[in-house]
């Protein structure tokens, strides 16, 4: 991979960590909207039984999606050491040392494996 792909690859990273570092701070913002309504109202709890699981259903929802943009922050910022700590080794398949495609570093820009690598890796799992 030369430079340019590099620096590519890198304005991708840094792009996608910045809108998952909005969306979550989206998150937290909405769920301090959230306490705060709940503390204005003259009871914490919802009127109808219905409307307890609506309430606890997007609560567990909102969770759910922000610990997932979690997830795909710490990768993005793996990728993102990994690319600053040795710009020569990244876009290498953690499993074949073979350089990774381009065009794979486009789509996925914190890919550690190539394609072949991570099929036989989920077919491990899988199996």
């Amino acid at each position: 991979m030369d430079r340019t792909q590099r620096d590519a690859i890198e304005r991708l990273l840094l792009r996608e960590r910045e809108k998952i570092q909005r969306s979550i701070g989206r998150f937290q913002q909405n769920s301090a909207q959230s306490r705060d309504a709940a503390d204005a109202d003259l009871s914490s709890y919802s009127f109808h039984m219905a409307d307890q699981g609506t309430d606890a259903m997007e609560r567990e929802k909102s969770f759910l999606f922000a610990s997932k943009e979690g997830r795909y922050l710490y990768r993005l910022e793996e990728a993102l050491r990994r690319l600053y700590t040795d710009p020569e080794g990244f876009g290498i398949c953690h499993g074949c040392k073979q350089e990774i495609p381009f065009q794979r570093l486009e789509a996925l820009p914190h890919a550690r494996y190539c394609l072949d690598c991570k099929r036989r890796e989920e077919e491990d799992k899988a199996a």
